[in-house]
């Protein structure tokens, strides 16, 4: 039997050294006593059984049982260790794999190794989260436990570059946070960001957990802009770590804060990968389509609709034939408006009547609401079309904030025109345009221009292909392939 260290102590140097010294929260050292021989305990907290780790030693810590034994530690080790599933390490490559898998490592004090398979990984029955549905793929998702999500996350990515940073935040609350990155593809200018602000926040808890901290750690006021992407699924936040980016967990929390950000991470979707290239790239073409038909389609039909001599012949069908009683932009503004209602009711609405509740809205409301003359039929046609539109974005933050994106270009398009339309468009590009959460371009790669990765943002290209990490992450190591 080969020895892999010269001591215990060597072994915990080589842990020390392969996870950081208190750099990440998860990697466990143990010094403990099995009877009378110290031993060195190694594992990943979350991802092995602690109910089971704790039976297995709780006969053994005394100073009694053993003593008669014989033979080096090896030996002796082999000879009381009351567990079937023992297995010796020759390699540390080896003893790395095993640990990062879930299972236990002792170190004896002449340096002789044995792993014990007590994994328990983390997860929920097949139960995906809402927000994040996907045809095809894992249906597990973040719960509100810190430990369960960080294991979550690193039963995908088994690799000692992995890091969990613990930081305790606010005064009353002393609310767990997490600052989760890889070593050597997250920024260090973007790491001490994040650290100075989580260090300066002086308030007496985050009762509304990562939004809170959303807006202590970018002071985001009353922008309507979402400046980091949410997550409830490891998967996605272990391709982003991946990529260079940062993930903040919030204990009690079943999301993950992404960062940095731009506006086109909230048009992306996990289905656009569980699909082949060319349909996932279709995929994420109709999905910016819906995106920029949310926000102009209204705005667009009411200003033809108004101004019916600039249409040609064949397109004369657009506009309402009959206005009523009501005036046109007061139908759209209840119409939008009431569909926002609607989607409320909806949330507040217990589930086994909240479908009876949007077929009477949808059918019985809508009907009325036209035969009495409140709305015309063309009304509540695109109404309902822009609804849809909304709905096929996949950040909800970014969906309420298209809604009151699009009431601003129409109140514009109402009170000036044509120029009101396209004077609010320029408006909201320059405001996007000045938008730099963490220095990063919110339009990035449209503003400032990069062709390469604009073309990365509309094609979803094969996993095959060699793409660099993001250059908005500012990655020491760009480069993704070893």
């Amino acid at each position: 039997m080969k020895k892999l260290f010269r001591s215990m102590q060597e072994g915990q140097e080589w842990f020390e050294a392969r996870f950081g010294k208190g750099e990440t929260f998860d990697a466990t050292a143990r010094s403990l006593h099995l009877w009378d021989m110290p031993a060195l305990l190694l594992y990943i907290n979350g991802l092995v059984d602690g109910n089971t780790i704790t039976t297995l030693l709780t006969e053994m810590q005394g100073n009694t049982g053993r003593r008669d034994q014989e033979g080096d530690g090896a030996e002796r080790f082999l000879s009381f260790f009351p567990y079937h599933a023992v297995s010796d390490v020759k390699d540390a490559d080896e003893l790395l794999t095993a640990i990062l898998s879930g299972q236990a490592a002792f170190v004896t004090p002449e340096g002789y190794v044995f792993t014990i398979d007590i994994r328990s990984y983390p997860g929920r029955q097949p139960e995906e989260p809402d927000n994040e549905k996907v045809v095809r793929g894992p249906r597990d998702g973040f719960t509100e436990n810190l430990i369960q999500n960080t294991a979550l996350v690193r039963r995908r990515l088994r690799t000692e570059k992995l890091r969990f940073e613990m930081h305790k935040t606010t005064l009353n609350g002393k609310t767990d946070v997490a600052i989760t990155y890889m070593q050597g593809a997250a920024s260090e200018e973007h790491l001490a960001y994040i650290r100075e602000r989580l260090d300066a926040i002086d308030h007496d808890g985050l009762t509304m957990t990562d939004k809170s901290l959303e807006e202590f750690l970018f002071k985001q006021r009353f922008h309507p802009m979402p400046f980091v992407r949410f997550t409830e699924r490891p998967d996605i936040c272990a391709a982003h770590l991946l990529e260079g980016h940062i993930a903040i967990i919030v204990d009690t929390s079943p999301s993950a804060i992404l960062v940095p950000a731009t506006l086109f991470h909230h048009l992306q979707h996990a289905e656009e990968y569980r699909q082949a290239p060319f349909l996932g790239t279709a995929v994420r073409s109709i999905r910016f389509f819906g995106a920029v038909m949310s926000l102009v389609l209204l705005p667009f039909w009411y200003l033809i609709a108004t101004n019916q001599q600039y249409l040609p012949d064949f397109l004369s069908y657009i506009g309402p034939k009959d206005i009523g009683e009501v005036p046109l932009l007061l139908q759209l503004l209840i119409g939008d408006i009431g569909i926002e209602v609607l989607r409320m009711a909806a949330i507040h609405t217990p589930t086994p009547m909240s479908t009876a509740m949007g077929l009477v809205a949808a059918i019985v409301i809508g009907q009325v609401a036209i035969d009495v003359g409140l709305f015309t039929p063309e009304v509540v046609l695109y109404v309902a079309v822009s609804a849809i539109f909304t709905f096929a974005i996949p950040s909800y933050e970014l969906s309420i904030t298209t809604k009151v994106f699009r009431i601003f270009i129409l109140l514009a398009t109402a009170l000036l025109g044509a120029p009101g339309f396209f004077l609010s468009m320029a408006v909201l590009f320059y405001y996007l345009c000045s938008l730099k959460p963490m220095g990063v371009p919110y339009l990035w790669p449209a503003v400032p221009f990069f062709p390469q990765a604009m073309l990365r943002v509309l094609i979803r290209f094969p996993m095959t292909a060699d793409e660099p990490r993001p250059f908005i992450t500012d990655a020491p190591n760009r480069d993704r392939v070893s």
